[in-house]
């Protein structure tokens, strides 16, 4: 019921939202007589306030049309090579005609990157595949808004996305030969219990992988985010934040976590600083500071863009990371497309190395919960598991911003090369891998991997 209210409020909120927008551009035209009154800047930029509070906020695009490689301009192409019920795989191919850049660019690393199906839309990693195609093939994980998915495509659940990731690795490893993976918060479990079941198999796992400011051990440094979710029972979550989607919508009767209200958790992490923020918008509209208002609009496109996840799939989530932390106890199974449940084995990975990224001021993934992962995959050997702590980055500052472009993106980079071009020389059969197994498990049996602390910027 909850959900139609919310509906039925934002319809009646649009006319008055499209309002504001043409009242702010009438007070805000130099040549209009209106604008001529003293206080025409301040109503304007009232209006336009207003309207940024009452608009609805749709899908944002990635928006990346070219890339510097080089001092070579590249041009980007966005497409789609997968189309999943509830995600697409989605690829940016580079194109250029400079025959030097372009030999250079078919020998780069391909990476796939697995964006958190957490609220936001995959856009919020625009800035890390921005960088990205600098120096690599990327892919992204552009997962669906559960609200426009139909009943008919049947439910999605925790070990639905874990299938998925296997499947997009497969997909790239038949077009390359292998690939790099990435996962950027939320995903990190998932990911890695994707990598462990293709171990488990003897499957050919990716060169490399990145996990980044995720609760892979939820009891290390729990957060307020943590906190919520272990404190309230499943059926607490279950009666209190899921709701059928309206008939207005292709997924009409699909159970979901609204986008609506994670929005709302959102903002009252920090109601403050959004407050604040708003009211310094408002006062570069009047001083005419354009880059401000630019910024700030970029921001909360973004921010404010939220979907719906479906019941099953959030339910699982939380249950399986934070109440019951299947995955550091060693008790989690994932049921495979066929029907048959697997154990996830992080110890059964060898072949692949590992990096973990966290943020000194994360507040969404505290301090030690991504490295975690380092102790649960003890068949990677000591030297090919690494860790980097980013001074004075939050959350969204490991993956997007200043900090990230040059303090953590040089060191994904350096591994990723290091270890693709590694890969290349040393390329051994899976049997040749899976005989050499027990010395690597051996000698990875000690403390977790290396610590680089990284520069305060």
């Amino acid at each position: 019921m909850l959900y139609q209210i919310f509906e039925t409020q934002r319809s009646l909120m649009e006319p008055f939202a499209d309002f504001a927008q043409a009242a702010s551009k009438l007070y805000g035209q130099t040549n209009s007589p209106i604008a001529q009154n003293p206080m025409a800047q301040r109503v304007s930029a009232g209006y336009d306030l207003l309207y940024r509070l009452g608009k609805d906020y749709e899908k944002p695009q990635f928006g990346i049309k070219s890339v510097e490689v080089d001092g070579t301009e590249v041009a980007i192409h966005e497409r789609i090579e997968m189309d999943k019920p509830f995600c697409e795989l989605r690829r940016f191919k580079r194109f250029t005609d400079d025959a030097a850049t372009l030999t250079k660019l078919k020998e780069q690393p391909v990476v796939l990157i697995v964006a958190p199906l957490s609220g936001h839309y995959a856009t919020l990693l625009r800035d890390t595949v921005r960088t990205m195609l600098k120096d690599h093939k990327v892919y992204i994980t552009d997962w669906k808004n559960a609200r426009l998915v139909p009943l008919s495509e049947g439910e999605f659940h925790l070990d639905d996305y874990v299938n998925y990731v296997q499947e997009f690795i497969r997909d790239l490893q038949a077009k390359y030969g292998n690939c790099h993976i990435m996962s950027v918060c939320q995903p990190t479990v998932p990911v890695l219990a994707a990598v462990s079941l293709m171990a488990s198999r003897g499957e050919k796992t990716p060169i490399t992988m990145t996990m980044m400011g995720g609760p892979i051990d939820a009891t290390k440094s729990p957060t307020a985010v943590n906190n919520l979710a272990m404190n309230k029972s499943y059926s607490w979550f279950e009666n209190n934040v899921i709701y059928r989607v309206p008939d207005n919508f292709p997924g009409a009767g699909r159970r979901v976590y609204p986008g609506f209200l994670q929005h709302t958790g959102f903002v009252a992490m920090n109601p403050d600083r959004h407050l604040k923020s708003h009211y310094d918008y408002f006062k570069d509209l009047i001083k005419g500071d354009n880059s401000s208002v630019d910024s700030h609009r970029e921001f909360y496109d973004e921010y404010n863009a939220v979907l719906d996840m479906d019941a099953d799939y959030y339910l699982e989530t939380i249950n399986t990371v934070f109440q019951e932390f299947k995955l550091v106890r060693g008790t989690w199974e994932v049921k495979n497309p066929q029907g048959k449940l697997e154990l996830v084995r992080p110890q059964d990975i060898r072949t692949t190395a590992l990096l973990t990224v966290e943020g000194e001021l994360d507040d969404i993934s505290g301090s030690g919960q991504t490295e975690a992962a380092h102790k649960l995959c003890s068949g990677i050997v000591r030297k090919e598991q690494h860790h980097l702590e980013a001074k004075g980055a939050g959350h969204y500052g490991i993956f997007s911003g200043r900090r990230w472009r040059e303090v953590v993106y040089p060191h994904v980079k350096s591994f990723i090369l290091q270890h693709n071009k590694a890969a290349g020389k040393t390329a051994k059969p899976a049997v040749a891998a899976k005989k050499a197994a027990p010395v690597a498990k051996k000698v990875a049996a000690k403390p977790a991997a290396k610590k680089a602390t990284a520069p305060q910027k």
